[in-house]
């Protein structure tokens, strides 16, 4: 492989993991209440100074997957962890993550097969 593939390669696995880097704690940031709302991909994108084009087409080079995946999942393992390690309700939940409650249910079962209230009863501590 020649040293400008190399680069390249090189670069895209940075820009991948500096988005998974970002994400984890924004997503905590969200959670703990120093960010009100989730971001745009755009948004992401411009903070780690990238089009959103770039971002994303990288990250799904990288990973086979686009970022918003990527996104839902991180999000549902912070339900998951507030559901089986809190007990707060689904409610307080879905508004701690900047969900409806209705849409959080929906959003939730469609990763999980489960409802939230579900996946609590199963894996409670």
């Amino acid at each position: 492989m020649n040293e400008i593939n190399h680069d390249i390669l090189k670069r895209s696995k940075e820009i991948t993991e500096k988005y998974f880097r970002f994400l984890d704690k924004h997503i905590s940031d969200v959670v703990s209440g120093k960010e009100s709302d989730f971001m745009e991909i755009n948004q992401i994108a411009s903070k780690l100074f990238l089009s959103h084009k770039h971002l994303t087409d990288t990250v799904q080079k990288e990973t086979g997957n686009h970022p918003c995946h990527f996104y839902d999942l991180r999000i549902i393992e912070e339900a998951k962890k507030m559901l089986s390690q809190t007990d707060l309700s689904v409610s307080e939940i879905a508004r701690i993550l900047t969900y409806d409650p209705s849409n959080f249910s929906k959003f939730f079962r469609k990763f999980t097969r489960q409802t939230p209230g579900e996946f609590r009863k199963q894996h409670q501590k």
